[in-house]
């Protein structure tokens, strides 16, 4: 059977490409595994020191909030609350701002609150991209030794297909596995956060309803 003419050196020239990705993506494999791991440990450390603000208490301390009765009692209602100490900040940064108006006032806030969506964004950046590349790379760790395996297999050599499919198998399970845990993570974490960023949106708008009434 006749081949196209060139073929076996472009062949030649993808199996060494594809063959000199193996350590590159085995490095990437395990460096993945060891953020995964450490993901998991702050998931669970900040699990264990997250405060649980329910509704009831946001809706007091919005009625807390309205009803104050200065700027200073609204600071003092602010720091006494129950809530974390990052959103004690921004809520701080705008009840401060008293000597702006209405207009500069609200884009401050604005201001704040999108600087916490973009820490928020960057807490969560690593594990979706695991999320997304971990698989990638498990496949890549899959397909790449299979090449020389089956070559190896076909002239008799059982000894590297063993090799080849060891490699396989760990990759794929590294790589899945470290992408499953990610996604686990990333997806509690999302939760937390939108209800994070929706109270902290209730209380800047009392905030500063309070401080335009001023």
């Amino acid at each position: 059977m006749s081949s196209i003419p060139g073929t076996e050196y472009l062949s030649g020239a993808l199996n060494v490409i594809s063959q000199s990705l193996t350590i590159p993506v085995m490095v990437l494999l395990l460096i993945i595994a060891i953020i995964s791991v450490i993901a998991l440990g702050g998931f669970i450390s900040e699990y264990t020191s997250m405060k649980k603000v329910g509704v009831g208490k946001i809706r007091d301390l919005i009625f807390k909030i309205n009803t104050a009765s200065s700027i200073d009692d609204l600071m003092n209602v602010i720091s006494s609350s129950d809530i974390p100490k990052s959103q004690k900040k921004v809520l701080t940064e705008i009840a401060k701002s008293e000597a702006l108006d209405s207009d500069s006032r609200e884009a401050l806030a604005r201001k704040l609150v999108e600087h916490e969506e973009e820490k928020i964004d960057k807490s969560l950046r690593n594990t979706d991209i695991i999320t997304r590349v971990g698989p990638t790379l498990g496949l890549m760790g899959t397909l790449i030794p299979l090449g020389p395996g089956l070559a190896a297999l076909g002239a008799g050599d059982v000894n590297t297909l063993a090799d080849a499919l060891t490699i396989a198998f760990d990759t794929t399970v590294v790589g899945i596995g470290s992408g499953a845990l990610c996604y686990f993570i990333s997806k509690i974490r999302r939760g937390w956060y939108d209800q994070y960023l929706s109270d902290l949106d209730a209380l800047s708008d009392a905030v500063l309803f309070f401080m335009n009434k001023q």
